[in-house]
This record gives C-alpha cells, sequence and structure tokens, in this order.
C-alpha cells in the first residue's frame, strides 16, 4: 500500500504506526535513495516499539540496537558492506533469533540474506514536491 508524507514528522509516524502490526522476529526491508527518510522512519518504528531515546543512522557501526517496553529493534545499514557475506561475519543469524524488529537499510544488497516475508518499505520523493516523499509498504496489511 502507498502513502504520502508531507514531512519527515509524517514519515516517522507511518514507521510508528508499522511497528504495531510486527510480530517478534520480523525484519523491515528499506529501499531508497540517500536523504529519503530511512532513519525518519526507523525512528517512528523504535518509538513504536516503546524506545524514547535517540534513534540515529548505523552507517558507520553496521548496527545500531534500541530496547524500550516493546521488542527490541535492530537497526542495520548496510550500505558499506560488499554482500550477504559480510552480514553473516556480524552475526545476522543471531540478530534475527533474538525475537526482535530487524530494520535494514540498503537491503537490497543482503537480498539474498533476507527471509521470504521480510516486509518492504520502499521511499522515494513525490513527482510534485520535493519535500514530500511516496512511501511503499509491502507485506502486512494497512497502517
Amino acid at each position: 500500500m502507498d502513502y504520502i508524507s508531507h514531512s519527515e514528522a509524517g514519515t516517522e509516524e507511518l514507521g510508528r504506526r508499522l511497528a504495531a502490526a510486527l510480530a517478534p522476529g520480523a525484519v523491515v526491508a528499506y529501499r531508497g535513495g540517500l536523504g529519503m527518510g530511512k532513519t525518519a522512519f526507523t525512528r517512528g518504528l523504535a518509538r513504536g516499539l516503546g524506545y524514547e531515546g535517540r534513534v540515529t543512522s548505523p552507517t558507520f557501526t553496521i548496527v545500531n540496537e534500541y530496547e524500550g517496553t516493546g521488542l527490541p529493534l535492530f537497526h542495520f545499514d548496510m550500505y558499506r558492506l560488499e554482500d550477504a557475506a559480510d552480514l553473516f561475519d556480524i552475526g545476522w543469524e543471531d540478530y534475527l533469533d533474538r525475537g526482535g524488529v530487524c530494520a535494514v537499510e540498503w537491503s537490497e544488497r543482503v537480498e539474498e540474506a533476507l527471509p521470504e516475508n521480510a516486509v518492504t518499505v520502499s521511499i522515494a520523493r513525490h513527482p510534485e514536491r520535493e519535500d514530500w516523499r511516496i512511501v511503499a509498504v509491502e507485506g502486512v496489511g494497512p497502517i
């Protein structure tokens, strides 16, 4: 299903709403270029899972962990990885087994490591407004 976000706060709200639809062990695979709002969406996802602290992109650390009152969130950034083999080297299977939610930026770089039932979130610029985003969510019902 496609959604239009008119602001960063709107993108965060979509992430918060998605959190309510996710079960333990869910994988959220992001698609979208630099500056599209993947980290903003993840901030909302973290809020929806009960985490109230600061949420940042794990570009240099590869993964950030957030634990709040709900499921833990493991936020991955695959931009610096060569392929799925690198993902397994950092303990991907261990994260999947921990029963939290794995949010994966640049998921196309590790496509073969993602489960078939991963939720896909694609974020792109709206063709008429530079600051709006089209957010397509697949793999769950309406959020």
